[in-house]
């Protein structure tokens, strides 16, 4: 198993592309730490099937927003398993809102839960990795943050900030931690779920694939930059071709 042994924590892992990650990388030999803000309960279950498949987890409530809630986290993270090895920034949210209606609370916001967050996670993970030389940060980025979506205009900034941030985190934390980013397209979570079929095929005719992208599938990308020593600093692009289409 790739990661026999190695502590993963992932924010915002209670469901979508969070708990797909956990799952996969348990499925590989890792212990898990399942974070949530809200849905306890969802947590837990993660949790559960993860110990039910003879891995270790952890559900930890915390808003990821709130830095006193990081440090927190990463202190009964660390009590429990001794430390941290990879870190995926996953928690974020996108609320869509007219350009002109949005106000500096807007911004605020989804700045904390989409950029801050990230920051306050990765600071407390790189202390612990720079204690054994050693470990893995993923931001979960969007192709939002690349291309612009006029839609979701503040959620776009934030992630556009992801972009800077992993590079110059990479930097930072060179040789011996791994800093990248993964930019998922069109992602089948509950993001989608008010989508009539007609939107929905509209959507994904603008792709190449002309198909969702599934949250398993943003997790595969997920292992392969854990393990990928020699990969930092990037953005890997999952779209389904759709940014060679613009």
């Amino acid at each position: 198993m790739k990661y026999n042994d190695h502590v993963v924590l992932i924010t915002g892992s209670s469901s979508g592309i969070g708990k797909e990650a956990a799952i996969k990388f348990a499925i590989e030999g890792a212990n898990v730490v399942i974070n949530c803000r809200t849905d306890v309960g969802e947590g837990e279950k993660v949790a559960k099937q993860i110990k039910q498949m003879g891995r270790n987890a952890l559900c930890i409530k915390a808003d990821v927003s709130d830095p006193n809630q990081v440090k927190r986290l990463f202190q009964e993270s660390e009590e429990y398993f001794g430390t941290i090895d990879i870190l995926i920034n996953n928690a974020g949210l996108a609320t869509p809102k007219p350009f002109f209606d949005i106000t500096r609370r807007d911004l605020i916001k989804e700045f904390e839960e989409n950029f801050f967050s990230m920051v306050y996670c990765s600071q407390e993970a790189a202390k612990l990795m720079k204690k054994r030389k050693s470990g893995s940060i993923i931001n979960v980025s969007s192709i939002c943050g690349l291309t612009g979506c006029t839609s979701i205009l503040t959620f776009t900034s934030a992630r556009s900030a992801v972009t800077g941030f992993t590079k110059a985190l990479a930097k930072i934390l060179a040789p011996n931690i791994t800093v990248n980013a993964v930019a998922p397209g069109f992602t089948k979570t509950r993001f989608w779920d008010k989508q009539s079929q007609k939107e929905e095929k509209n959507l994904l005719a603008t792709t190449l694939s002309r198909r969702w992208i599934m949250p398993g599938e943003i997790a595969d990308v997920m292992l392969y930059l854990a393990g990928a020593k020699n990969v930092t600093g990037q953005i890997l692009v999952v779209d389904g071709g759709y940014m060679t289409t613009i």
